[in-house]
């Protein structure tokens, strides 16, 4: 039997995802993919569907007057992208998120520019009031087409330890 999938019946096979409390190890790194290339529909209707109204984003001739000469995507779409990038890895078999912090955006990121991201475990660690839980804590990290960093963040997350949750029905 392969990895990520479970036999439900005779012949029967379910793809799954996630990890649980147990299959997290400190120091490992997990490389999610496929990558997302950002189109300017994307940063206009994250943009303007957030109401983050700097024009910075969405005018194409106000953005040609600022130090980049063109659209910025906007940074919490970047964060979005990341975090969704990583569900499958990080928090799949989650019972919730429990924050972020420490967000950092060294590099712009564009219209255009393909985004990849990569999650490493930071730490890990039993629930002290819910016994069949944990919490994971991770670092993850986009970067551009040319591999340039343009954001990280940390992020923990409560998750189910194996045996419990219904992350696998």
């Amino acid at each position: 039997m392969r990895k990520g999938v479970i036999e439900v019946a005779e012949g029967r096979y379910r793809e799954t995802f996630g990890r649980y409390l147990e299959d997290f190890t400190v120091g490992d790194v997990y490389e999610h993919r496929p990558g997302r290339t950002i189109t300017d529909t994307d940063n206009v209707w994250f943009t303007l569907l957030t109401m983050n109204t700097h024009p910075a984003h969405f005018d194409y001739e106000y953005a040609k007057k600022t130090e980049f000469g063109k659209p910025l995507v906007c940074s919490p779409f970047t964060v979005a992208l990341l975090v969704g990038m990583s569900v499958s890895d990080i928090s799949q078999k989650a019972v919730a998120n429990l924050g972020w912090g420490d967000i950092k955006l060294p590099h712009p990121l564009f219209p255009g520019d393909t985004l990849y991201a990569e999650s490493e475990v930071l730490a890990k660690r039993e629930s002290k009031k819910r016994p069949q839980q944990g919490i994971v804590t991770i670092q993850t990290t986009g970067r551009n087409q040319d591999g340039v960093v343009v954001c990280t963040f940390e992020r923990s997350v409560l998750v189910w330890k194996q045996g419990f949750g219904n992350a696998d029905d």
